[in-house]
């Protein structure tokens, strides 16, 4: 049986795959950075349009 165990390890060993945790972090980063940009968009775009509200003399200052 520690023969077969060995050989197992050995080619377990010699494949070289990014582990679950690596691929979930990447992932993860990914998903921060879209949401990052997204509230930025939406903060932009607010800022954007009171702006031209104020302008245009919607909105009173």
């Amino acid at each position: 049986m520690t023969g077969a165990t060995d050989g197992d390890d050995r080619a377990f060993e010699d494949v070289r795959r990014p582990s679950v945790a690596a691929v979930a972090r990447d992932r993860r980063v990914w998903l921060i950075l879209a949401a990052v940009a997204g509230l930025l968009v939406c903060c932009c775009s607010a800022v954007a349009g009171t702006l031209i509200a104020l302008s245009a003399g919607l909105l009173s200052a």
